[in-house]
């Protein structure tokens, strides 16, 4: 082999070498490369099937500590323990005072007026066993908005608290349980409130209609108002879900009196109490709006709303049985039978939901009947 054919070979060989660890090089990165991206692919899959919260928390550590307390707090909601948070204000007697601090709406001056030019004293018929399934929700919604409002058991409870009538549960006994629980409320209450409505712990009631509706009532007149019945008594009587409310002259007649006049115990209390302030001159009051339309219901709002009334209503209500958005007044005060879940429905769509630009109507407070 000649010297030059020697010499190429020689300095081709570093080029070979070359090319093999540029070869090398390249393909290294070209497998690591692929790696990673197989790698990321892999890890956004895998983040995609774990519980949201662990994907949040990753990539922000507050969000995520905020999602996990929510999804503790549902846990806890799971469990039972609604009322965990719930700060007990316990004043003396067993009997507590809520004002409702949380502005929902733009102007609210009507509503803030009203609670007091027109003081309603809420009582709430409940039983040992209902305290942690139904009175804690009324306390956490509509309770709040009442000037005062007294949960009436057959045990005095001085942690929710609950006066005790010392009268036993059940049906047979409702009606000495709610002239127990008037007359307490005369004895020591006479003077806070202008009214006085009674209802159960399974009623809803919207405060604001409520004394909207009786700013233009005097309160000295023996009168009550609430669903109208239209059998048994006369004058008809009032449904006890539904609630109703008495003046200060009507509870004044009905807790003085203790004759024949009026039933003590036993039948059904509406119906009993009904035929009590027919007997003591107390008028039962119209409280349909201008257009017909009741403000106290005795069903939930769907029931009153799409019908499905038991046959015994046909015959009962005052009013025919109607149903339909025209058959309840745009200021409704009550509605029964309303399990927790729906009392925290009705919050969210009264107190906070509404359409953007339409503002809401302004009241004239001398009205007669809207």
């Amino acid at each position: 082999m000649s010297d030059q054919r020697k010499g190429d070979i020689r300095q081709g060989v570093p080029c070979i070498r070359s090319v093999r660890v540029n070869f090398c090089v390249g393909l290294t990165t070209g497998v690591v490369i692929t790696s990673l991206l197989l790698g990321l692919s892999l890890i956004q899959r895998t983040s995609l099937k774990r519980p949201f919260y662990e994907a949040v928390h990753q990539q922000n550590d507050a969000l995520g500590h905020w999602y996990q307390q929510y999804i503790d707090h549902l846990s806890n909601q799971q469990s039972g323990d609604l009322h965990a948070d719930f700060d007990r204000n316990i004043k003396s007697h067993g009997e507590i005072d809520f004002k409702d601090e949380h502005v929902h709406h733009d102007d609210d001056k009507l509503a803030r007026n009203l609670y007091d030019r027109v003081r309603i004293l809420c009582w709430v018929m409940t039983a040992p066993q209902s305290l942690e399934t139904k009175a804690i929700h009324v306390k956490k919604t509509w309770g709040k908005r009442c000037n005062k409002i007294i949960f009436f058991s057959s045990e005095t409870n001085l942690t929710f608290p609950t006066i005790g009538l010392n009268i036993s549960e059940g049906r047979d006994h409702l009606t000495a349980k709610t002239r127990g629980a008037f007359n307490y409320i005369y004895k020591h209450h006479f003077d806070e409130a202008d009214w006085f409505i009674k209802c159960d712990d399974d009623t809803y009631v919207i405060l604001e209609n409520l004394r909207y509706f009786l700013s233009n009532e005097d309160t000295n007149t023996p009168i009550y108002f609430g669903h109208h019945f239209k059998t048994i008594v006369k004058q008809g009587y009032f449904s006890g879900g539904a609630g109703y409310v008495l003046s200060k002259e009507a509870l004044r007649r009905l807790s003085l009196n203790h004759s024949v006049a009026c039933r003590q115990d036993g039948g059904a209390e509406d119906a009993e109490i009904g035929a009590c302030m027919q007997n003591l001159g107390v008028k039962a009051g119209n409280s349909t709006d201008s257009l017909g339309r009741s403000r106290f219901h005795c069903f939930d709002w769907e029931t009153h709303l799409v019908g499905g009334y038991p046959d015994w209503y046909y015959k009962y209500d005052a009013l025919g049985a109607k149903k339909g958005e025209k058959s309840m007044s745009d200021y409704a005060i009550t509605f029964h039978y309303i399990n927790p879940n729906k009392m925290y429905a009705l919050e969210y769509l009264i107190y906070h939901l509404r359409p953007y630009g339409i503002l809401s109507g302004m009241q004239d407070l001398n009205h007669k009947k809207i």
